[in-house]
């Protein structure tokens, strides 16, 4: 199954630019034909409730497709560092009831990933220096070992099920990304993550072939068990295009088209910019995507405000680390590197994430925009952590509305669409 299977929507369909389900029945059909999964034991690898993709309904149609002709069909959470989900969101996740759990599906083992208990996960390879020096076009030297959750042991195929959109670590989600980080170890986790974050977010994100991605396909190839994938391009919870084969070449499609739907460009920076959280982003760990997807359209000297209403935590599993550490950009962190250098590399790529590029020049640091949060993490905490306050509460998203040509623009559900200027900024060097 190296060439993908492709099903996508016709321009004169006339329905809104969505496949139908004849469609997705179509590419699901010719998947489970093609991939031959007969007698095997294949476990599902989802994404967590912080994705849009309709997983429940591809998850369903395999089931009602595999159930009675392989030996398993189990799922698991690819949770990265995310908190596990609970039975209820699982359930949510897959857009079953408790009742369907127990009994329609009760043939279905369903695992969250633990990423932290390292007796769950086992070593499956080591990417030697000199190929991690290849691979990270010469910014590390370094040996990185490959851990995985061991319950991939006990299957003979795994299939990735979940969506594709601009990402600020890999370039663009999906694919062989599902297993690192979503069920990884911490070390290639912690590695590929401060790669990303030395390259910066506005480098990588939208970018297909980045160093970060080839790092992730490279760990990918230990895995002994095939890799398969559906790749969902979604808008709005509906999709725009499904992708089926393995791992790199559903992947590959998909991102295409994400390219396509979930990038738009503007004409000019803007001088302030409130960034709205949806309520699946329930800490700042995962709403900081508010400011990576916006990040390259803030002019220099501009505002980007999160505006998370619902939001009362930094991070369930890192927030202990992260009001130690705060938020800086990248050059905060390698101008004083014996400092830092034994944080959690994965927790220093967030905290310059979400601070954005900058400089630290004569003990002094100068991000290029300022980062405000309004949520219920109160102001003092914000300042111990090196962002802005704003009260969500007298914030009204009026005043936003309808204003581009003033410098002020506002996103009503981010996180998930980029936004690039048509002519690439100064200090991108002309390469976003």
């Amino acid at each position: 199954m190296q060439t993908p299977i492709v099903s996508t929507v016709a321009e004169d369909t006339g329905d809104n630019g969505t496949l139908s389900q004849e469609q997705i029945d179509s590419v699901l059909d010719r998947f489970v034909s093609e991939a031959d999964l007969g007698g095997e034991r294949v476990l599902l690898v989802i994404p967590d409730s912080t994705r849009t993709a309709p997983v429940g309904q591809l998850f369903k149609g395999l089931h009602r497709r595999l159930s009675r002709r392989v030996k398993a069909l189990d799922v698991i959470v690819a949770l990265g560092t995310h908190p596990p989900m609970s039975d209820a969101a699982i359930n949510h996740r897959l857009e079953i009831t408790s009742a369907e759990r127990a009994k329609r599906y009760c043939d279905v083992q369903i695992f969250n990933h633990t990423w932290d208990q390292p007796d769950t996960l086992m070593e499956i390879g080591r990417i030697p220096a000199e190929e991690i020096t290849m691979l990270s076009g010469g910014l590390f030297s370094m040996e990185v070992p490959v851990h995985i959750n061991k319950r991939v042991a006990d299957y003979s195929v795994l299939i990735v099920i979940g969506p594709v959109f601009p990402h600020e670590v890999v370039g663009f989600s999906g694919g062989n990304k599902y297993f690192f980080p979503g069920i990884a170890g911490p070390d290639v986790l912690n590695f590929f993550h401060w790669l990303g974050a030395i390259v910066t977010n506005p480098m990588i994100i939208g970018n297909k072939w980045t160093p970060v991605r080839k790092v992730v396909d490279r760990a990918a190839s230990f895995i002994k068990a095939r890799r398969l994938c559906l790749a969902a391009v979604v808008d709005d919870k509906r999709f725009a295009g499904l992708y089926a084969g393995t791992t790199e070449s559903a992947w590959d499609a998909a991102s295409d088209l994400s390219a396509q739907l979930h990038i738009e460009r503007k004409a000019k920076p803007f001088v302030r910019v409130l960034s709205c959280a949806p309520p699946m982003y329930d800490e700042l760990w995962v709403a900081g995507k508010c400011m990576y997807k916006l990040e390259p359209v803030v002019a220099d000297g501009g505002e980007l405000i999160i505006y998370a209403p619902h939001l009362h935590e930094i991070s369930k599993v890192h927030g202990h680390l992260i009001r130690r550490i705060g938020y800086h950009c990248r050059d905060y962190f390698l101008a004083q590197w014996e400092r830092f250098r034994n944080e959690p590399w994965g927790v220093l790529a967030h905290s310059t994430h979400v601070r954005g590029i900058g400089t630290f020049l004569d003990g002094v640091e100068h991000p290029r925009i300022q980062v405000t949060l309004a949520s219920q993490i109160e102001e003092r905490v914000c300042c111990e952590i090196n962002l802005g306050y704003l009260d969500p509460n007298k914030i009204d998203k009026e005043e936003f509305t309808d204003r581009e040509e003033e410098g002020v623009l506002i996103v009503t559900k981010a996180g998930e669409r980029l936004f690039h200027l048509q002519t690439p900024p100064s200090w991108a060097g002309g390469r976003v």
